[in-house]
């Protein structure tokens, strides 16, 4: 692999761990989000 491939692989790499931290983050606090918003209309529920 010639040294321009090499860094081009890795800045590749270095994106695709970007990528997948933030969609790791987003999914977690979307997820919350929604457990949140069950607490909340549970919580104001009409009983």
């Amino acid at each position: 692999m010639t040294e321009k491939a090499a860094h081009d692989n890795e800045q590749w790499k270095e994106r695709g761990v970007m990528l997948r931290v933030f969609v790791y983050v987003f999914a977690t606090h979307a997820f919350a989000g929604f457990v949140w918003l069950l607490f909340y209309v549970g919580q104001n529920a009409q009983k």
